[in-house]
């Protein structure tokens, strides 16, 4: 049986937090192996510009993707698509209606504090940690509500530093799961959690399992921001899909799904 290795969230030099060429992260995958691989850039907004790619770079980023997508067209298949921060009344039309393969919804700001960045690792200390998995939670339900994404981005990146609730993550993550499901998103695997100090993939196993149980589709992601973490544990990601139940995933062309064996 033929299958499909997917990779469909990383980022390029653009976004300003990430090393190496275009050509050389396609290059990288297509030695690994990859069959579908996605660009999906921090899309730009007005707020926190100096993690993202800018407004006046749009036309650029698309002109690289589009272009090496041609090049390699005989080797890999190339999509485009933009990782968009949920922050309302700092998302704009111009990347919610942009002509890609895909969007990424993601959540990194809970009241504008960025949780997942060492930076602000302080904000964690003065504040309740149920409360900020539940204000998480709360972000991802109203983005997945939205209407607006494909693919949610690493569902429980608030597990980052290893501040963990009291109340089960299952409980949490409950209404947002169930409203992930009524959209009709695909829920990444993303390796990056690997590569950070909660040491595990988002989403965690066992919010994997109501997933599953809801009949969520997922994704691979990588998250690479370095040529060297493409394709990053790969096999772990799809191993732990596997023993959930999972043998299907999602890739995309022009914002439509399609199901693949991986």
């Amino acid at each position: 049986m033929k299958t499909t290795r997917i990779d469909l969230h990383n980022h390029t030099t653009r976004c300003n937090h990430a090393e190496g060429t275009v050509d050389e992260y396609i290059q990288r995958a297509i030695e690994l192996g990859i069959d579908v691989y996605g660009f999906s850039e921090h899309a730009p907004m007005d707020f926190d510009p100096h993690y993202r790619l800018s407004f006046k770079e749009m036309q650029d980023y698309r002109s690289d993707v589009l272009e090496a997508k041609e090049k390699y067209k005989n080797e890999i298949q190339i999509l485009l698509g933009y990782e968009v921060d949920w922050l309302p009344g700092h998302m704009d039309k111009r990347v919610l209606d942009a002509d890609v393969d895909y969007l990424i919804g993601s959540i990194h700001f809970i009241d504008k504090w960025s949780f997942d960045n060492p930076e602000f690792i302080g904000g964690w200390k003065d504040k309740d940690i149920d409360e900020i998995w539940k204000a998480y939670f709360e972000a991802t339900e109203a983005m997945a509500k939205s209407g607006k994404f494909d693919i949610v981005g690493h569902l429980d990146l608030i597990k980052i530093f290893k501040y963990m609730p009291k109340q089960d993550t299952r409980i949490l993550a409950k209404d947002a799961l169930k409203a992930i499901k009524k959209s009709g998103m695909a829920l990444e695997l993303n390796a990056a959690g690997l590569r950070k100090p909660i040491g595990e993939i988002y989403p965690s196993q066992s919010l994997l399992e109501v997933a599953y149980e809801l009949d969520i589709p997922i994704t691979f992601s990588s998250d690479a921001h370095a040529v060297e973490q493409v394709g990053f544990a790969y096999e772990e990601t799809t191993k732990l899909a596997r023993e959930i139940g999972y043998t299907k995933a999602v890739t995309f062309q022009g914002r439509d799904k399609e199901l693949v064996t991986f």
